[in-house]
């Protein structure tokens, strides 16, 4: 049997480059870098490029959500592989034998891996929903379960009741699989998620954010013992950087009704979006949003609405797209970014009697936007708040600041100097090994 390298790819959510610099990691962890991120520097964008090592106008991941225009519907968070468009790092690796798995990654489900585990919960049609991870094999959720001695708990992972505990979990999975003979894959990604609740929470500079750097670097070290002591290399790496919003937030829906481009749909007195009439309507997405319009007027019309509002950095039409290597068939006929110090709440109305049933809930797939008011809980006590204000950090512009921090065991110089270099130095360590 084939004899491969062996790799441990850990993506650390928000492990930006000034963070780190304000708490730097111990030395046990190597000596950390530098690299510019992708644009969106959003998760879904992130992950897609780095296993494609392809910009967004290449895999088609433009955001953490897509509007699917034969449906006039925007679905959040799905996980279908199919939607990353383009060949994967690893193809040639696997084409000779070698083995890959994936943890907690997005779009990991029908991914051409050996080993997949996601977060697939049920939703029943009696409300609330049946925890539980997409695994495969088929028993590896149940072995899991077994030797951690508790399920994953979806409410740890988002929601007000997120927490280090996500991380905690994947951290003693990715270790059980990496010491277990029959699962260990040669190539492994994994993902902690925790550092970025405390950043969206209470900013980078907050003592929570450095309690929360510091679990992460524990995190890490608990991982690189493991894997060293089972023959993996090892690369850490943080998808983008988060940086305060004190300046608030920007409600691009709102000035799109304003201007006669988006239409509600009244439900029992509650605004719902009406995607079939509206003329332009904004899929916001941290401090990004795709600005879908119907036709070249709405597009015009659009875009002078959106020019007068405080807090736009910059409105791309698809040429401008093009140039930083954002358009895509997929994506809106334009792409805002808030100014520093701002990010994009996805309501369209003022009044809070109008507010849609989910809007005081948890409810990823449904809302058509991203929705950080998700940490935090609201009153009555299982509803969640609904007031931008409490959202202290952001992410997803391009900026000065969007540096991200990653280490490895294995690198030499010339070091990658973004994430895209850095994916396609992974594809040339495997295909030369």
């Amino acid at each position: 049997m084939a004899s491969f390298r062996k790799l441990l790819i850990v993506e650390v959510a928000a492990l930006g480059w000034d963070l780190v610099q304000q708490k730097p990691p111990p030395s046990s962890l190597g000596a950390f870098h530098r690299a510019e991120t992708v644009f969106p520097a959003l998760t879904c964008v992130v992950q897609a490029s780095f296993r494609t090592a392809s910009p967004p106008d290449a895999h088609g991941m433009i955001a953490n959500g897509l509007f699917f225009r034969d449906l006039a519907k925007v679905m959040f968070w799905e996980q279908s592989a199919a939607l990353v468009q383009g060949e994967r790092i690893w193809r040639s690796f696997r084409m000779r034998g070698g083995r890959v798995g994936m943890m907690f990654w997005q779009q990991s489900l029908g991914e051409t891996v050996d080993l997949t585990l996601s977060p697939a919960p049920i939703h029943k049609h009696s409300g609330g929903m049946i925890q539980g991870c997409y695994g495969f094999p088929g028993d590896l959720e149940a072995r899991l379960i077994r030797a951690i001695g508790r399920p994953f708990n979806l409410m740890r992972y988002w929601g007000p009741l997120a927490s280090r505990k996500s991380s905690d979990w994947i951290v003693a999975a990715t270790r059980f699989v990496m010491r277990t003979p029959d699962l260990a894959p040669d190539v492994l990604f994994s993902y902690l998620p925790h550092l970025d609740y405390n950043l969206q929470r209470h900013g980078p500079e907050s003592k929570e954010t450095l309690i929360a750097l510091e679990t992460a670097y524990n995190c890490l070290a608990a991982l690189r013992v493991e894997a060293e002591a089972n023959g993996y290399e090892v690369l850490f790496f943080g998808d983008y950087a988060i940086e305060p919003v004190s300046l608030g937030a920007i409600f691009l829906n709102r000035c799109l009704r304003e201007a006669g481009l988006f239409f509600p749909r009244y439900v029992k007195g509650r605004a719902y979006a009406d995607f079939w009439r509206s003329r332009a309507f904004a899929m916001a997405d941290h401090q990004v949003a795709h600005v879908f319009a119907s036709d070249h007027a709405s597009i015009r019309q659009a875009r002078a609405a959106l020019e007068k509002l405080p807090g736009i950095g910059e409105i791309l039409d698809r040429d401008a797209q093009q140039r930083v290597g954002a358009a895509h068939a997929r994506g809106g006929e334009l792409l805002v970014a808030a100014a520093e110090g701002y990010w994009f709440a996805y309501p369209w109305w003022d009044d809070a009697n109008e507010a849609p049933d989910y809007a005081s809930h948890v409810d990823i797939h449904n809302k058509p936007g991203y929705d950080p008011c998700e940490l935090f809980f609201g009153w009555p006590p299982w509803k969640v708040c609904q007031d931008p204000a409490r959202v202290r950090g952001s992410h997803g512009r391009r900026g000065t600041g969007n540096a991200v921090a990653w280490s490895s065991s294995f690198h030499q110089a010339p070091r990658p100097a973004s994430l895209l270099d850095l994916a396609r130095s992974v594809q040339d360590w495997l295909e030369s090994g």
